[in-house]
């Protein structure tokens, strides 16, 4: 598994920046993806078309994209760029308009990348943090907040004091026990440990924020190790749903699958662990 600061080259790092619309935006964080060797101009392409093809559902959280497409050969390596707007550009999400960071993703498979994701979701989670990027002046600021290195190791890529943890997301309240009987999570049917299904259209970028989430939440009830949490891709999903509890996903990939025999929860804030408790209590009835 790969580091943020492995993924992220302080080259790849721009600051208010402006653009007209959102495919402007989604494009800004493509050419940085190109001027820095990890993909070649038609991976932008293909992130500007998922989102045509799919909605705004790359928008996972109150004023933040995540731009990506599948692997492909326009991929180079896997890597990433991050682009502050200037202005905030409308993408066509309901609740999580206007968006003012666009973080775009390059990826050759569809796991090396996964610790750094759910690294940069817990980063992006906490208020403290997400307040000092966005003030953040220069991308150096950017690069040791996203990053916890030193900066001499962007700039030469000699090594680093350890990278500090990632903040801590705030307590949950307390959770129901599991089922006395069966000491899984109550569910009629089914095995005793269930399968939670994170789904976003390719299954490599945004359903990855919203399973670490998950994940967050499962931890603080106590229900690790009751619930597996897959991330995965809307075809993918359709196979799979009949051996999942629930599928949890964006409002547009669950008018995507429609109806799948398994209950369908949508998810606003990919980021918010507060959302994410309620609708599992809500899927579990608890």
């Amino acid at each position: 598994m790969v580091a943020l600061k492995e993924l992220l080259p302080l080259d790849a790092i721009r600051l208010d920046v402006s653009v007209p619309n959102w495919a402007k935006a989604v494009r800004a964080s493509g050419d940085l993806l190109v001027s820095t060797g990890t993909a070649t101009d038609g991976y932008t392409a293909e992130m500007i078309a998922n989102v045509a093809e799919n909605g705004p559902y790359i928008v996972l959280a109150p004023g933040f994209a995540f731009a990506h497409a599948r692997p492909s050969p326009a991929v180079l390596r896997t890597g990433m760029s991050w682009v502050r707007l200037a202005e905030p550009v409308e993408f066509g999400h309901e609740a999580n308009d206007p968006v003012t960071l666009v973080v775009a993703l390059a990826a050759t498979d569809a796991g090396s990348h996964t610790d750094a994701m759910a690294t940069l979701a817990r980063l992006l989670a906490d208020p403290e943090t997400s307040r000092a990027l966005a003030e953040a002046r220069t991308s150096e600021d950017v690069w040791t907040l996203v990053t916890g290195a030193e900066l001499s190791e962007a700039r030469t890529g000699a090594p680093a004091a350890a990278a500090p943890e990632a903040p801590e997301a705030p307590a949950a309240p307390a959770a129901p026990a599991p089922d006395a009987t069966t000491g899984a999570p109550a569910r009629s049917g089914g095995a005793d440990r269930h399968t939670i299904l994170t789904v976003c259209g390719n299954g490599l970028g945004t359903s990855l924020f919203l399973k670490n989430t998950l994940e967050q939440v499962l931890e603080r009830w106590g229900w690790s190790s009751f619930v597996t949490v897959e991330a995965t891709d809307t075809i993918s999903a359709k196979g799979k749903a009949s051996e999942a509890a629930a599928i949890l996903t964006s409002g547009e990939i669950a008018r995507t699958l429609g109806d799948v025999g398994t209950p369908v929860r949508v998810v606003e804030n990919f980021t918010d662990t507060g959302e994410v408790d309620r609708v599992l209590r809500e899927t579990y009835e608890v």
